[in-house]
């Protein structure tokens, strides 16, 4: 696997952190550091195998974070405040049993 896609991935890692951890900074750098760990971990890593499996675990990983993970503020003792993004909220379409017929 290129190295560039692995830099490629990592910058993507944290953009997507930047993102998703807006404006708290104990998550930012939460996220930061375990980021770096893991690629410092695998950093000599030479099997083409291997890298292309880390490579596929994090871009999952990046995909569940911008698409899954939706900020909480505590307001109260018991509150929680959910901040979603833009990109989260879609369209709430419901639910049709009679399948439409493509025209």
């Amino acid at each position: 696997m290129c190295p560039i896609n692995v830099l490629q991935l990592f910058k993507t890692l944290h953009r997507t952190r930047q993102q998703v951890f807006k404006n708290d900074a104990r998550a930012l750098e939460a996220a930061r550091i375990k980021i770096n760990e893991e690629f410092k971990c695998n950093k000599t890593e030479t099997s083409a195998k291997k890298i292309e499996e880390l490579i596929k675990i994090g871009s999952d990983v990046e995909l569940i974070l911008r698409t899954s993970v939706i900020q909480g503020i505590h307001t109260d003792h018991n509150t929680l405040k959910l901040v979603p993004r833009k990109d989260l909220l879609i369209e709430n379409v419901p639910y049709c049993d009679a399948p439409t017929q493509k025209q």
